[in-house]
Order: C-alpha cells, then structure tokens, then sequence
C-alpha cells in the first residue's frame, strides 16, 4: 500500500513526526519533490534532528529510504546530513538514489544568491538553496541528471560548454560576477560521481516491484499546499509540486496506487518567507506564540528565521486539504495552545466587503481580512494524554470545530514534540 503525508498551508505543520511515526509501519520511505531548502524537524530516541533531504523515516533499521526523480538533489548536503545522523548513533540508513534525480549544482546556489540580491526590496524570500535555478535548468531542459554522471567523458564535457555558455552571459552582464569553466564544472560532476554511484537505482522500477510485492510504502512531501506553484500563493511559491499527486511522478509509480493522503495540519498557522497570510498576528501575542511553538520555538529548520506567525485558517486549511485528496488529516501542535484563555479562529475572509469560505487567487488574497470566531481554551497541559476522550472538553471542542469547517475527518492529533506523543481517533 502506498501513503503519503503532505502539508496543508505552508509547510511547517510538522510533517517530519508524522512520516517517522509513520515509518514504523513502513517498508519504503520516498522524498519525492523539493530540495533542501526546507527542513523536518524531528525529535526520538536517538535526539533532536533538523532533516533536509533525507526522508524522515531513516531512524528505523528496517526502511529503505528513496530520494526520487522529483527531488533536487544537492548531493554534498545529502551526505552531510548522512553524516550527522550516523555520527548521532543512529544506524548507517539503507539509501537508494534514483538515476533520473537531477542534481543541484553550486552555480544555482549562486544564481539564488544574486538574484535574490539584485530583487533586493522585491525578493521572494528565497533560502538561497538553489531550488528556483535549478527547477529552472529542469525545465528549460539544461540540467544535469544522475544518469548523465555514466556519461562518456567528451560527451558529458560538450553538454556542459552549452549550458555554461547561457550562464556566463548573465554572470557577465546581469551580475557582474566570476565565470563558469568547463573543467571546473565538470570536476564537481565527477565528485558528486564518485559520492553517489554506490547508490544509484532505477527507483521507479525497484518501487513498481515493491508494489507487486505487497510492501508499505511512504511517500514524504515538503511544504504544504499554499507553496504549490499552480495551487498556492503564486509566485511566493516553491518551485516544485507539493501535492501528493505530484508524488506518483516524482516516485515514479501510478497515481491509483496512492490510497491514503495524510495531510498534516496545523492547530495555529505559521510561515516562513514572504506572501499572503490572512491570519497572521503581531507583535506580543505573535512573538508569544512564536516562543511556545514547535519544539523549542517557531524558527525555521533550515533557516532558522523566526516563523511568521497567525491563528488556524479555517479557509487556506480546507482548501489546503481539498486541493492534496485528503482521506485523513493529522493534527499537530495542540499542546502548544494550552496557554490560552480564549482562541480565535479564522472562519471566513471579508473581500472588498464580501465575505468568502473559499481560498482564491493571490490578487484578492492579498485584499482579504480575517472573519475570527473565537472558542474557549481549555488552560491546561494536555501532554502525556494518549486517549481522545481524555482531553480537556473545550479542546475537544476545538478540534471538532475545526473539523466541521475543513470538512475532512481529523484521525490523528498530535500533543507533543516526541514520536509517542499522538492519540488516534
């Protein structure tokens, strides 16, 4: 059976616990979109990590974990990030790479680093990772596959004397900065070469027999519905597909074999970078939700830019599940709410006077002013709690209301940072 967890506003609802706790009952664990401009914080028996392309089910000695064909894959960051978990006491994880990943290279890091120079006042908040430039090449069809590693040499070295000749005109005349070289190119090829090879697979064939053979299968997004290109706050967008949908071509499978879409919501809103937040609050009582969030504060997992913080929106959050196919939604940090008398929440967004349930289109989102209700706390730790009828009555009551609005059943809540700390409905 395949499953996969998404995100359903902006990233951050905490996706990383889910797909390790998940995990346990997994055969296969696949990264399929996105690179590691993003991070899943995840807290076990092992410590505290900050993932970035590894999937998060590498705690566990009996998952193969997949980065797939839709993952821009910064093979230097891969290996570092192997490094760090294995030097944690966390078991040499079993790694396969699929041949037609393409590789982030150290000009697009660049390139992310100048533009967002030269936009200045009027960039998109990039982290500077390299992700725009690189799905960039994707598309534009200049960028570099792991297959072509295999390359013959002249052959490999003629490829890359067309793609640099295009990136030389505008690291001459654009910004001003050094020029690429053929050989310098190609030696960072052969070293990622040299990294890589003991991992390549044709992961679409391996998971097409996994399938066959009955194996459970993850599938791990990165960020959330409202960060999708064609479906989010466009263009403060990432630049790859963060629907589940979308994990059928970056794994590589068929999209019938994708039965159960766990979206992971948040119980409050947060977000990193710029675009529009309907919710976001301010000030004191952002800056308070910001240190009692997450696990040890709101901060971002590959940046560490404090998180832009707001109430649940009811709105984003519903058409955030609609637009992943949600069959069950995860619902995350609750306890971090149990500081709070009262807990507003956004139902509805007032346009040019009118008001609307439904998420639109950047250009009125950006006109659009929270409706608030707000419920009663429940002013209480609920940590600890491992059955749904032994939560507090007004929290109960706060996740039912937030069920009604999205209209998605909420089959999981998560009360606490560790990988124990859920209750099932």
């Amino acid at each position: 059976m395949v499953k996969a967890v998404v995100g359903a506003n902006w990233g951050d609802e905490g996706k990383g616990k889910i797909t390790d706790m998940l995990s346990k009952e997994a055969d296969i664990i696949v990264r399929f979109q996105g690179g590691a401009n993003a991070g899943h914080t995840i807290v076990n028996n092992y410590g505290k990590f900050a993932l970035h392309t590894l999937p998060s089910g590498v705690f566990y000695d009996h998952t193969t974990s997949i980065i797939g064909n839709g993952v821009a894959l910064d093979i230097p960051k891969l290996f570092k990030e192997i490094q760090e978990v294995t030097s944690k006491g966390v078991p040499a994880p079993k790694i396969l790479v699929s041949d037609r990943a393409q590789m982030v290279m150290p000009y697009h890091v660049l390139f992310d680093t100048y533009e967002e120079a030269r936009l200045a006042g009027k960039s998109f908040g990039s982290t500077k990772s390299g992700i725009a430039p690189f799905y960039s090449d994707k598309y534009a069809k200049i960028g570099f596959q792991v297959s072509e590693l295999f390359m013959d040499e002249a052959a490999l070295k003629d490829k890359i004397e067309r793609v640099i000749a295009q990136k030389n005109i505008l690291l001459e005349h654009l910004y001003h900065q050094p020029l690429l070289t053929v050989d310098e190119v190609y030696n960072t090829l052969m070293e990622y070469k040299s990294m890589v090879e003991p991992y390549v697979c044709d992961v679409s064939a391996y998971l097409w027999q996994a399938i066959k053979d009955g194996k459970n299968i993850l599938l791990e997004g990165q960020l959330g519905s409202l960060k999708d290109p064609d479906h989010g706050i466009y263009p403060m967008v990432t630049s790859s597909s963060t629907l589940a949908a979308y994990g059928a071509i970056g794994a590589g499978i068929p999209p019938y074999e994708i039965q159960k879409i766990v979206t992971v919501v948040k119980a409050y809103s947060s977000a990193v970078g710029a675009g529009a937040f309907v919710s976001e609050i301010f000030g004191d009582e952002a800056d308070e939700l910001r240190r009692r969030g997450g696990d040890g504060g709101e901060f971002g997992a590959t940046t560490g830019r404090p998180r832009r913080m707001g109430w649940f929106d009811c709105v984003a959050s519903k058409y955030g599940c609609r637009i992943q196919g949600t069959t069950d939604v995860a619902f995350t940090v609750l306890d971090v709410l149990g500081y709070l008398d009262e807990i507003p929440v956004c139902v509805g967004y007032d346009i040019d006077g009118e008001v609307t349930t439904d998420f639109p289109t950047t250009a009125k989102l950006e006109k659009a002013k929270p409706v608030l209700k707000t419920l009663p706390g429940w002013k209480t730790d609920i940590r600890g709690i491992k059955k749904y009828e032994d939560l507090p009555e007004n929290c109960r009551k706060y996740i039912e209301f937030v069920e009604e609005q999205i209209g998605f059943p909420i089959t999981m809540v998560s009360n606490g940072p560790g990988r124990e700390d859920i209750i099932y409905r």
